[in-house]
């Protein structure tokens, strides 16, 4: 196995994990077979209960991980299929430690991580604390149970077979999550130290990825913050084979030849990624400066390996640069500080886009700036968000949990129903549409999900059976569900060339009340989508609108770029006046 080593320096937020896809892109142009796997130093077990404000969105996998969002970078990048065990965490791997010290695998040794700092003899000759003396060095001590527990899981899940095909994959692209010098990593680079030298140096590849920053009044590009970065990791005991430098404005060559003498890096080694008008041009960008050359010879795999073929990726990339036309979307969310939090339904949304030759203009709404007497929102923020939704072409409410914006989220439905303005409700969404539809419709104005009033009188969206109420981690309907298409005279039906089924990928704790169901078919909404059992409701259409659908699953997961989802395809065709058109074509043979 051969591994690509991806770590960051100076500032977190840089772009590791587009870099690392980017790479993987590149290698697998060239005929490899590439898999990937994200260390986050964090000690939660996973990214399930992490607030989206703080971390951004929840990737979910098909097994039912819950993951950090870079996962979904890969599989959206390399087109694979990941799987929970390709996200280390620090948690993981101290559960998995602990696990076996409680079995006695362990017996007779101490388990323990220890972080040491020495007394040492100073060049001046008298004793003192190594923090303080002048010839700074770090020993850092790790037991081997924890390094090698990091290890054995390393080289378990690289050979893991992708893409269904047997055998493992060429290459194994690995991001360490975090900044070099942060402390809660140390075991993770101590364990990378230890797997470089037993693997080899053909066998393994370190790309540090570093900030070039330019300062305003002096106007040069400055290395200096990079070079304490490689020191910092060179002290560590790893030394990096390629520099991949983040910029505005593409590296001058009196940088990259400073970079290349105070960094002990070749020249040629140097790779910038500047600024771009896409993330698409990123792996062109790699490839214009041959570093997948540069890192095929590094791992002795030129005799395998074909030239890149990006032409697809290519014309993806200028496709996107060069549309004029663009489609107004209101999404109306709980999170819309953070655009991260939604990062795979805005990533859905351009896939789909670009599928229409359209560039997507997301307009962001907090919810609770729709509502009137919401003690978040000022007069202005509540005139501007509604301004905003009207003027926009279609609406998506998108998942969430918790009470915060409700209100506004129902009357953002109840506005697109009402005016035709199609609508796609993803999971909280579509659990929305439903309240709505009972408030509105049916007169029953304390329909409410017991998530939020768990006394309300009329209960049409209800906790899960199987749920727990005690425990928050991976206790959620979680990972790919299959969903039986209960009649082919459906929008959703032929959005999915009249499949008999669909799998999808979910995260929720509550679902429509099986006991409504029946009153709010009567009243004009149809269920199209259910589980294999029958009672779970996972696909609602208003037949009487033009595009009104709720999803309790998450079709963005399975977006990819050239392979749209076929719900978030169907909104924007709605949206610009050609899904009538299009289903018909669709239904003729036609696409």
């Amino acid at each position: 196995m051969k591994y690509v080593l991806v770590t960051g320096g100076v500032v977190s937020g840089l772009g590791k994990g587009v870099t690392a896809s980017s790479i993987g892109v590149v290698l697998k142009a060239c005929g490899l077979r590439v898999t990937s796997i994200k260390i986050d130093p964090y000690l939660n077990t996973d990214a399930g209960t992490m607030s989206p404000f703080e971390h951004g969105e929840v990737f979910v996998l098909d097994d039912g991980g819950e993951v950090d969002l870079d996962l979904g970078n890969y599989e959206r990048f390399l087109d694979v299929t990941l799987t929970r065990d390709n996200n280390i965490t620090t948690g993981k791997i101290y559960q998995s430690v602990l696990e076996k010290e409680r079995k006695g695998d362990y017996l007779g040794k101490t388990v323990q991580v220890i972080l040491c700092t020495l007394l040492v003899h100073c060049s001046h000759g008298c004793m003192m604390l190594i923090t303080h003396c002048f010839c700074i060095f770090t020993v850092f001590q790790v037991v081997p149970h924890v390094t090698d527990a990091i290890r054995n899981w390393i080289e378990t899940v690289s050979v893991i077979p992708v893409d269904g095909k047997e055998g493992p994959a060429d290459v194994c692209v690995i991001e360490l999550g975090g900044t070099v010098g942060d402390i809660e990593s140390m075991p993770f680079i101590e364990a990378l130290r230890q797997l470089f030298f037993s693997v080899g140096q053909d066998n393994f590849c370190l790309i540090h990825v570093s900030l070039i920053p330019v300062l305003g009044v002096v106007g040069e590009q400055k290395t200096k913050p990079t070079q304490h970065s490689v020191r910092e990791l060179r002290a560590l005991g790893l030394t990096p084979h390629f520099l991949a430098c983040r910029s505005a404005e593409p590296l001058l060559e009196s940088t990259k030849l400073k970079l290349s003498q105070f960094c002990h890096v070749a020249d040629g080694n140097i790779l910038n990624i500047h600024d771009v008008p896409n993330i698409w041009h990123i792996p062109l960008l790699l490839r214009n400066q041959n570093a997948h050359d540069a890192i095929l010879k590094h791992l002795n795999l030129r005799s395998v390996a074909t030239p890149p073929e990006l032409q697809e990726w290519t014309k993806r990339a200028e496709t996107f640069d060069n549309l004029q036309n663009s489609v107004r979307i209101a999404m109306v969310g709980k999170y819309v500080g953070l655009p991260d939090s939604y990062l795979s339904v805005v990533k859905a949304l351009l896939h789909a886009c670009i599928a229409r030759s359209l560039k997507p203009s997301v307009d962001w709404i907090a919810a609770s700036d729709l509502e009137d007497e919401s003690s978040e929102s000022t007069p202005e923020a509540h005139t501007a968000a509604w301004r905003t939704l009207r003027e926009a072409s279609c609406v998506l409410v998108p998942g969430g949990f918790g009470d915060r914006g409700v209100r506004g989220m129902l009357l953002a439905a109840k506005y697109a129903r009402e005016n035709n303005v199609p609508y796609l409700g993803i999971c909280l969404g579509m659990q929305i549409a439903v309240i709505e539809f009972a408030r509105s419709v049916l007169g029953l104005q304390r329909a409410n999900s017991t998530e939020f009033d768990a006394d309300t009188q009329n209960p049409v969206v209800i906790f899960m059976p199987e749920g727990s109420k005690t425990h928050m981690g991976s206790t959620m309907r979680l990972g790919s569900r299959r969903t039986l298409l209960q009649t082919p005279d459906c929008i959703t039906a032929k959005l999915y060339h009249n499949s008999e089924y669909v799998d999808e990928r979910h995260r929720h704790r509550y679902e429509v009340n099986p006991e409504v169901v029946g009153i709010l078919e009567e009243a004009g909404l149809r269920f199209v989508g259910k589980d294999e059992s029958g009672k779970r409701m996972e696909i609602l259409e208003n037949p009487s609108h033009p595009f009104y659908v709720g999803v309790q699953f998450h079709p963005e997961f399975k977006s990819r770029p050239g392979r749209p989802s076929a719900l978030f395809l169907g909104l924007i065709l709605a949206a610009t006046g050609q899904l009538e058109a299009y289903l018909t074509k669709q239904q003729n043979g036609s696409l």
